[in-house]
């Protein structure tokens, strides 16, 4: 479901070109729908967290589903920015939230034994990447046969595959019934110990880069590479790439993540994603340097996902793993509205990509060192 339900997502900028000309948009129209998909993503996040938490994930992930099969449908029949953001911006972004990772790894968390936890998150957020693997290539081979319109109708079928296997990861509800009893607790205090932990509030800070630089790159590297005079489909493979490195990287972060300490790892990661950012840019976007660098972030995706799942589960335990995560995940979308829909704006103004690219490495520096500097892992209380 992880897998479907990402790699739909990730795929969202090879639709930028043939979408804005059918319908008549600027770039910077198309990318404040994925902005906003972003920021209906994070700002429900919490929410669908805490009722995963409270009542179980079954029917929260059946109605992602069904969520994200009418936000495709409604963007299909759009015909101007307003039906844009609805269907690709608020109903995609909500589906989002109750199918993405932060669902994923509570339930992971809660069938996986605190020995061996870091390394099965990382491996099914591996597995989860594999979608974009699948999901870009498909959308840019319908396109060049069937239009773009028939891409999205390709994806409806995937999101209604995402409903039986909603089902198989809603067992794990029968398992948390079996558990004693616990009387629910107030958001609004749990919410006021996250925000007073000084390790939480770091990683989530940090995070909001981890949006911005990856959404700006998924969002305005097809693009970047039209402009460039590159071939169209090189957009996909480097999207398909990304996709495929995230299953190694992110099973290999998660290894390490139950060896090593995590906010040095992703620290780590964050300033690496920025060098090789810096490196890309600064070289001429042949088909080689571009899946060279598409394999390199990819490596460095999504295995930021199980540390810092990892680290709130550390902070706080497993209780309302969904909701923290969802908390932190809001910040995350932040920058992912910041890099869709910045980069647009940016690049409507100048021209180009280059002010944006360069504010993303520098923000990313940043960001590395002070999760490698964060305070102590111990909660408060």
């Amino acid at each position: 479901m992880l897998s479907l339900s990402i790699g739909m997502r990730q795929s969202f900028g090879l639709f930028m070109a043939p979408i804005t000309q059918a319908i008549g948009l600027t770039t910077a129209e198309y990318t404040l729908a994925i902005a906003v998909q972003n920021m209906a993503w994070g700002v429900t996040a919490p929410f669908v967290g805490w009722l995963c938490d409270r009542f179980g994930a079954l029917w929260v992930m059946i109605a992602g589903g069904l969520l994200y099969a009418a936000g495709l449908v409604v963007t299909i029949h759009a015909t101007g920015v307003i039906s844009l953001l609805l269907g690709a911006g608020i109903l995609v972004g909500v589906a989002l939230s109750c199918t993405g990772s932060s669902i994923a790894m509570s339930i992971t968390a809660k069938a996986t034994s605190e020995s061996r936890r870091s390394t099965v998150l990382g491996l099914v957020t591996g597995l989860g990447s594999l979608g974009t693997f699948l999901a870009a290539p498909m959308a840019q081979g319908l396109m060049m046969s069937k239009g773009w319109q028939g891409a999205l109708w390709g994806f409806v079928g995937l999101a209604l595959v995402m409903l039986p296997l909603a089902l198989l990861a809603g067992m794990i509800d029968r398992g948390a019934a079996r558990q004693p009893h616990r009387p629910a607790a107030a958001l609004p205090p749990m919410l006021a110990q996250a925000l007073a932990h000084g390790g939480y509030v770091v990683t989530a800070l940090a995070f909001f880069v981890c949006g911005l630089q990856l959404v700006f790159i998924t969002t305005h590297l097809p693009n970047y590479l039209a402009i460039c005079g590159q071939d169209p489909m090189l957009g996909a493979q480097a999207i398909a790439v990304l996709g495929g490195s995230n299953v190694i990287g992110a099973c290999v972060f998660g290894w390490l993540g139950g060896r090593y300490p995590k906010h040095l790892l992703l620290g780590g990661v964050y300033i690496a994603r920025s060098m090789a950012v810096a490196l890309y840019f600064l070289a001429s976007p042949t088909p080689m340097n571009t899946l060279i660098f598409a394999s390199a972030m990819g490596f460095l995706w999504l295995g930021v996902v199980p540390l810092v799942n990892g680290l709130v589960a550390q902070m706080f335990g497993l209780r309302f793993m969904a909701t923290l995560t969802g908390l932190a995940f809001l910040n995350h979308q932040l920058g992912s509205f910041l890099g869709a829909w910045g980069g647009g704006v940016i690049f409507d103004a100048l021209g180009s990509y280059d002010m944006a690219w360069r504010f993303g490495v520098l923000i990313g520096l940043v960001a590395g060192l002070a999760q490698m500097l964060m305070p102590s892992l111990r909660p408060r209380g």
